[in-house]
């Protein structure tokens, strides 16, 4: 059962942000593995914040902010088994107006928070309430803010390069070259595929990395192409996306003699995001991990059923923290860190996840190839996680 209210505030100044799935970076608000035990759950109900960024100057942050709060009362019906008194708050999409409600909504009795977003605004709630007992699931993906009070929902660079680097060694393709961009997501994005190497086996046969525009990608060619022939490299990781470098590296690679059959192309991000991308003759064979697809379309489904619209693609997010939270609350009695990471795995809407004590996520993905421009399951996600760890 659920019992709904909603505060909406006027907005403060925006603060400036990179966009819905960019990295945001964002100070460390609490040390990992350590975080509040949580208040007690009082007779099978619970008390949830939902802070979503309705009010914000940015197009589109209504329609994302409505598709995770209808994801998390989709939640509920998946845990009928404790009353969940929800509250949404809007943040405007501002860090000190996502502060004030999150303080507003320990006042008001919250037991755990939902949210925020953006990871400027996740860590700022974080600080806000560090003193309250109450953690913090943010929808953020950026690494960076995790631990303490505050937990990371969002898919992580670390998630997607431990699943590749897993399946590409396993297939001797464990040799590998690195392509990011010289920025701080390509940063973060380089430093999850060394880990996930080393985790596995793997050699990093080189980095290159390249200024985000044209005459950048054009400059690190010869550079890829070297590193390739003289390091016996059998698989090129490329970081970036489809609104990044991705289709001109795919375009221009191959056109500068990489044979990509005896070099395995592989990618840290949504390669079908937009569908389109398929089409680049560059990806052709290449991998690339996603949420397990049967879960996902069952998601989706039963999203547009409840609700009329399609599913904004961060609304799965949404789900996930409520079934984390809800779940939790009725099994373990209590929101700590160590309840809302003693799961095995919460049936997530997109598959199997669990979070992690020092505040990350671990999800279980399926391994894909690009296939006459579609995506053909090469490795299914599995159904649980094994041990926890990376």
């Amino acid at each position: 059962m659920i019992s709904a209210l909603r505060h909406f505030r006027k907005p403060f100044r925006l603060l400036s942000f990179l966009g819905l799935t960019a990295l945001l970076a964002a100070c460390q608000v609490g040390v990992p593995g350590s975080g509040p035990t949580g208040p007690r759950v009082s007779g099978q109900t619970i008390n949830v914040a939902m802070l979503l960024p309705y009010g914000s100057a940015s197009a589109g942050d209504d329609l994302v902010a409505r598709s995770l709060e209808n994801a998390a009362r989709l939640a509920l019906t998946d845990v009928p088994d404790i009353q969940v008194n929800l509250t949404v708050y809007n943040t405007a999409a501002n860090a000190s107006q996502a502060a004030a409600v999150a303080q507003q909504a320990v006042s008001e009795g919250a037991d755990v928070i939902l949210g925020p977003l953006r990871s400027d605004a996740a860590a700022a709630v974080g600080v806000a309430v560090a003193r309250s007992n109450i953690n913090v699931l943010s929808f953020s993906n950026n690494t960076e803010i995790a631990g303490g009070n505050v937990f990371v929902l969002g898919h992580t660079f670390q998630n997607t390069a431990t699943r590749m680097m897993s399946y590409s060694a396993a297939q001797g393709r464990n040799r590998v070259l690195i392509l990011h961009a010289r920025n701080l997501a390509g940063e973060v994005a380089r430093e999850a595929v060394e880990r996930a190497a080393v985790a596995n086996g793997a050699t990093i046969t080189g980095r290159v990395s390249y200024e985000f525009s044209q005459n950048g990608v054009v400059a690190a060619l010869p550079t890829v192409m070297s590193t390739v022939r003289s390091t016996d490299t059998n698989a090129l990781m490329m970081t970036g996306d489809a609104a990044g470098a991705l289709p001109l590296f795919a375009q221009l690679l191959p056109e500068n003699g990489l044979d990509t059959e005896a070099t395995r192309v592989m990618g840290l991000s949504r390669w079908d995001v937009p569908p389109q991308t398929l089409e680049l003759s560059g990806l052709q064979g290449g991998w690339f991990a996603l949420p397990d697809p049967s879960a996902a379309a069952q998601f989706n489904a039963r999203y547009e059923a409840a609700n009329g619209t399609p599913a904004h693609i961060l609304a799965a997010i949404g789900y996930d923290a409520m079934r984390a939270v809800a779940e939790t609350a009725a099994t373990q009695g209590r929101l700590g860190v160590a309840e809302l990471t003693a799961s095995s795995g919460f049936a997530g809407a997109n598959g199997v996840f669990r979070l992690r004590a020092d505040g990350t996520n671990e999800r279980a993905m399926a391994v894909v190839q690009v296939e006459n421009n579609q995506v053909a399951v090469i490795d299914p996600a599995p159904r649980r996680l094994g041990p926890a760890g990376f």
